[in-house]
C-alpha cells in the first residue's frame, strides 16, 4: 500500500470519485448528522469546499481513496475510503498537510470517536470546543 500511495492535488475530474468517497465516509464518521454524505452538505461539497480549498487527493493504485481540503493551515476535511482506512491513507495525508504548513489546526466532532483517536495517534491535541453553527453538535479544536 504505502508504495502505491500518491498524494496529488486534486483535480476537477476526480469530483465524482471524491464526492462519492466523502459521502460513504461522512455517513460512518457522523451518523449523527441528519442527511450527512447527501443532499444539501453535497451541494456545499461540490459548489464550496472543492472549488475553494486547496484540496490533496491521496491515490492507490489508480484509485481515488483519500481526501485532503486545507483552508491554510487547517485540515477542513480529511476523508478516507471506507474500504481503504486503517491503511495509512489518513496520515500520509495528515503528514502532507504538516510538511506544506507545519502546525496544522482542525475541529472534529466530539461524537466522532474513531477519528477523534486517530488525530490523538497522529499527535493532536485539544485546544478547545464550540457548537457546531450547522448541526448544533460539539466540535473539538485540535492543533498538531
Amino acid at each position: 500500500m504505502e508504495q502505491e500511495l500518491i498524494i496529488r492535488r486534486y483535480q476537477p475530474a476526480d469530483e465524482e470519485a471524491v464526492v462519492d468517497l466523502w459521502s460513504r465516509a461522512s455517513k460512518i464518521a457522523h451518523p449523527f448528522i441528519e442527511g450527512e454524505g447527501e443532499g444539501e452538505r453535497a451541494r456545499k461539497l461540490r459548489e464550496v469546499y472543492l472549488v475553494e480549498a486547496d484540496n490533496w487527493v491521496a491515490e492507490d493504485s489508480g484509485r481515488v481513496v483519500g481526501l485532503l481540503g486545507l483552508l491554510d493551515a487547517e485540515i477542513g476535511g480529511l476523508f478516507v475510503a471506507p474500504e481503504a482506512q486503517g491503511r495509512g491513507v489518513g496520515r500520509a495525508l495528515v503528514d502532507h498537510a504538516v510538511r506544506l504548513h507545519g502546525e496544522v489546526t482542525l475541529e472534529v466532532f466530539e461524537q466522532n470517536l474513531r477519528a477523534r483517536r486517530f488525530y490523538a495517534r497522529a499527535g493532536f491535541t485539544e485546544q478547545g470546543r464550540r457548537p457546531d453553527e450547522e448541526t448544533g453538535h460539539t466540535l473539538l479544536a485540535l492543533r498538531r
